[in-house]
């Protein structure tokens, strides 16, 4: 007979939580990152959960039901292209609409001419990353949104009243859905938040990749200083959607730092100097960073093996498994490791055999957690996910588990952002500072801190708006 949801989800909640301490619980968790994959198996096009998040909802909870998973992504199919069409994002290839209804949605990377932000414009972000979103980069990366200078039109101010409410109504939808996964399956959700590294952000939503390689070359110093202003508003953001509990963590999706997009030097002077102090902050206030390290990361290892032990769980795609494991698994916690092109290519014997192999080697003390290398499309195969999983239950039982691990540190106080004290520009969560908008307004009767805390609060909703949009959309 099945457990019931709640016991299920105690189990799961604590298998999880124990082997991204590092610990050993009463066997290896599964965590398939599963995105189109989820539709598939439910039925549905690649369409029909990009475009209709509530059939990418209803996807994730078929899958908690009908495999003995322990966490997931509420929605991993993150995109909704409803929401992008709403603002008119340039940069997606929307599934039914510019590619076909069976293929995933495309980001749609501009030329080194066509960049969304021009090399002379570096000192434009470095003075204020919030003004030059919001007044340069959305008009251009926007087909309904004015372009600077010019006078707004009435699809202009369409875009910011459907986009913030569309935006608003899709964030309020996943408490309920992860509600829904734990009261009707007892499944954990996986992730909580949103993080990327201050040189993957110029690479993937500003410069582009051609055109940040030549500025590493011609001015890294410029780069470095974008890299170091941008550094305090993704520690904020992160902050705003972790786990108020500590107990899930913070994705951290990594682009371009990896080998061959960039050369060591400028890894070592740029990449890991402006992201190592935000994970470093994120774990004074008892955050774990999951290492989502898409790629090759191998020649970077011993740079993660600085960080805190228990800070990161570092997931494997490119990586040879057994060369992570020896360099960071006595401080931290493993993921992944399942070649994607083996559920997609391979038969389930052979899927089962290499997850054996997984459990009996980087995972045979604890502290790993099973899942794909890469976030899985629709060309998983559903016989090799079902071998997967009963692989890990199969194999990946131990004999004498760890007793649970101690809670992280739970710090009072403001958050130590890097950049925060020194920073010349608005501080984290403000578009246009209360100091500012004081001037404007008559002497203040009454409770002066009222209209100030309330002012703020909206304040952090337009913040919010424009970094999702560069972080997640």
């Amino acid at each position: 007979m099945k457990k019931p949801p709640d016991q299920l989800y105690a189990e799961r909640l604590h298998r999880y939580v124990t082997a991204m301490r590092n610990g050993m619980p009463d066997r290896v968790p599964l965590r398939p990152f599963a995105a189109e994959f989820a539709a598939r198996y439910a039925g549905y096009t690649c369409q029909e959960v990009t475009h209709d998040y509530h059939k990418a909802f209803e996807a994730v909870i078929k899958c908690c039901h009908d495999f003995d998973w322990d966490a997931v992504v509420p929605n991993m199919v993150y995109v909704w292209t409803g929401l992008t069409q709403a603002i008119g994002l340039r940069y997606y290839g929307i599934p039914g609409i510019d590619v076909g209804p069976d293929v995933a949605f495309q980001y749609r990377e501009p030329t080194e001419q066509a960049a969304f932000m021009k090399r002379e414009e570096y000192d434009e972000l470095i003075a204020d990353p919030v003004r030059f979103l919001y007044e340069t980069w959305l008009p251009r990366v926007s087909t309904e949104i004015s372009p600077k200078g010019q006078p707004a039109t009435m699809r202009h101010n369409l875009s910011f009243v459907k986009g913030g409410m569309s935006m608003l109504g899709y964030f309020n939808a996943f408490g309920p859905q992860i509600e829904r996964m734990r009261r009707e399956c007892g499944t954990v959700s996986s992730i909580c938040g949103m993080l990327k590294a201050p040189l993957d952000i110029l690479a993937d939503k500003l410069r582009g990749y051609i055109g940040l390689a030549f500025d590493l070359m011609e001015i890294p110093e410029k780069v470095q200083k974008a890299c170091e202003a941008l550094m305090p508003h993704l520690g904020y953001i992160a902050l705003t959607g972790a786990d108020p509990e500590r107990q899930i963590p913070i994705p951290i999706w990594m682009h371009r730092g990896c080998v061959p997009f960039i050369s060591r030097r400028h890894f070592e002077t740029i990449y890991w100097p402006t992201l190592k102090p935000i994970v470093d902050a994120l774990w004074a206030q008892g955050n774990q960073t999951l290492f989502y390290a898409e790629g090759k990361w191998g020649p970077h290892l011993e740079r993660f093996a600085e960080l805190p032990a228990g800070s990161i769980i570092y997931h494997i795609d490119r990586d040879n498994p057994q060369h992570a494991h020896e360099v960071l698994g006595k401080k931290f916690c493993l993921s992944g490791g399942v070649p994607n092109a083996l559920l997609m290519m391979g038969n389930p014997v052979e899927v089962k055999a290499h997850c054996r192999k997984l459990i009996e080697t980087i995972g045979a003390e604890g502290g790993y957690i099973m899942d794909a290398s890469a976030i899985m499309q629709n060309d998983a195969t559903i016989e090799n996910l079902r071998a997967m999983t009963e692989a890990t239950i199969e194999y990946g039982v131990y004999r004498s588990p760890s007793s649970p691990s101690p809670p992280l540190a739970r710090l009072s106080g403001t958050p130590g952002l890097p950049g925060w004290a020194t920073s010349p520009r608005p501080r984290p969560g403000v578009c246009f500072p209360w100091e500012e908008k004081l001037k404007e307004l008559p002497p203040i009767v009454g409770d002066p801190h009222l209209p100030e805390r309330i002012w703020n609060d909206a304040e952090g909703l337009a913040y919010l708006y424009i970094w999702h949009l560069l972080l997640s959309f």
